[in-house]
């Protein structure tokens, strides 16, 4: 900690020194309860016998985090008191959540190559290191605060009331998190929690699973800021502000549907998250663009001026590895195995991508007179987003005219912004908020359940929307404020944020073009 502070204590204040504190001093304050659940982490070798015996020389106990003999893996049956017999639907449904942890995953590498290669070579060092701060942060931030507050238990009844202080576990708006390991203490309490969290009591998925998952949803918002601001934020700003949308602002809208939160009590209806994850992360981006402004040169008094990306192959590569990580975004969000309804998402979700891709070729040839490649990839995932509020609740032929609505609006969302002098390199704005509203309105329209209605439909995402780019501006007009500015100057935008705040070239001894 004194070299950290050692560290701070010049004039020189950046940005990334407040990153380095902060987390510090998260860290340090959670040490703690993460202590307590990483001293006995790793599975005991010994056989209980053994580690009795252990114990027994030793002259004290030690708690063990997993002591097996007394977690009874599928359940204990609540009139008998025995252990059920084996579940292997249990099994087969904790093992694909985790392959859909996997291919989620998947997705951030793809948004990485996809930002990549639509903007230019000189800044590429610069979009790769902020996703790899995203995964990572993400999944840390998560862990010691995230989590438990985007899934804090209930604020409501069976009959849809607000259960009194002392029922309640939260009050449906704002929760407190905490560090999502084991909270017990003595080994009673470590066996307890075991056994209500890591077998098929809790849910047909584990504990460790359902944060695994969760986790890898957890740094989207931030990675679609990361492409909406590319090529001219301040590094240091940027990391700032990733961990407070991370940290803070995702879990609170998250707890508002999917912890159980009062949208969820009005029968608002996100399957895997059009507005939960990718509204949010859109209207975030909007936010910080709005604060950030445009790249020099991109509107001149002659007009627009395109600035094209400097690799179509990165870019069409992210988008299929997008579209790859969609069957476990989607296909995982079922939450078990079932395998007629895993089936209708994984259909829903392909015909929707291909609907807003022929949708978005189509509009955008009659449009600009040429077929764009950069439209129709947008077109694709215009369709996965339009699709991933009701991947499971809507039909085949539902779904194509989703994905083709979805393909149509993201041209048109695109021309416009750039109409209205709202610079988004990557077309995120467009793709994540715009579609994202699309996909959780058209619930209210296709919908095979009666009770996601249309109007329900729309304020919760105009909800979540205005959420997420309320705390993205205020968070990002503080940070400029802070920091003295959030972009980068004329002369390292020109230059290039490889060089500028890297010094470092993605292509060194290749011949490339610097525009």
């Amino acid at each position: 900690m004194k070299s950290i502070l050692g560290l701070l204590n010049n004039k020189d204040l950046s940005a990334w020194k407040f990153c380095l504190l902060g987390m510090a001093l998260f860290f340090a304050n959670a040490s703690s309860a993460w202590a307590q659940n990483s001293t006995n982490s790793a599975p005991a070798a010994e056989t209980s016998e053994e580690s009795s015996t252990k114990e027994d020389s030793l002259g004290e106990s030690k708690a063990e985090t997993y002591n097996y003999g007394e977690i009874k893996q599928y359940g204990v049956d609540e009139k008998t008191k025995k252990a059920k017999e084996g579940n292997p639907f249990f099994t087969i449904s904790n093992l694909w959540l985790l392959l859909a942890a996997g291919l989620v995953f998947i997705m951030h590498l793809g948004f990485a190559t996809l930002e990549s290669g639509l903007c230019r070579s000189k800044n590429t060092v610069n979009i790769l290191f902020k996703n790899v701060w995203i995964i990572s942060v993400g999944v840390l931030t998560y862990a010691f605060w995230g989590f438990n507050a985007m899934y804090p238990g209930d604020a409501f009844d069976g009959n849809g009331k607000p259960l009194s202080a002392d029922d309640a576990d939260w009050n449906g708006y704002v929760a407190k998190g905490s560090w999502f390991g084991n909270p017990g203490e003595t080994q009673e309490e470590i066996d307890e929690w075991n056994q209500d969290q890591l077998s098929s009591d809790y849910a047909d998925y584990n504990w460790w699973t359902d944060f695994i998952f969760q986790a890898m949803f957890a740094a989207t918002g931030a990675t679609i800021v990361s492409g909406a601001v590319a090529e001219r934020v301040k590094l240091g700003a940027f990391m700032l502000f990733a961990v407070l949308l991370v940290m803070f602002a995702y879990p609170i809208s998250g707890a508002w549907k999917w912890g159980g939160g009062f949208l969820d009590n009005d029968g608002f209806y996100d399957f895997a998250g059009s507005s939960v994850v990718h509204a949010f992360g859109g209207f975030a981006a909007l936010a910080c663009v709005l604060v950030l402004g445009p790249r020099k040169g991109k509107y001149t008094d002659q007009g627009i001026k395109p600035i094209p990306g400097h690799s179509f192959p990165l870019a069409a590569i992210g988008v299929f590895l997008l579209f790859l990580g969609w069957f476990g975004f989607n296909g995982g969000s079922v939450l078990n195995a079932d395998p007629l309804l895993v089936a209708h998402v994984f259909c829903t979700t392909t015909l929707a991508a291909v609907g807003g891709a022929v949708a978005s070729i189509a509009f955008s040839w009659f449009a600009l007179k040429k077929p764009d490649l950069s439209m129709a990839l947008n077109g694709i995932l215009a369709g996965l987003v339009g699709i991933t509020a009701g991947a499971d609740t809507v039909g085949m032929g539902s779904a194509i005219i989703i994905g083709l609505i979805a393909g149509a609006i993201v041209v048109y969302a695109i021309v416009t912004f750039d109409k209205l002098k709202i610079d988004d390199p990557v077309g995120a704005i467009s793709v994540h908020g715009v579609c994202g509203i699309w996909g959780t309105v058209a619930v209210g329209i296709f919908s095979f359940n009666s009770d996601h209605t249309f109007m329900t439909q729309v304020k919760g995402t105009l909800i979540i929307s205005a959420w997420a780019f309320a705390f993205s501006y205020v968070a990002f007009t503080a940070i400029k404020a802070l920091l003295g500015g959030v972009r980068v100057n004329e002369e390292e935008e020109e230059r290039g944020l490889d060089l500028a705040e890297h010094g470092q070239e993605a292509y060194a001894n290749f011949q490339t073009k610097s525009s």
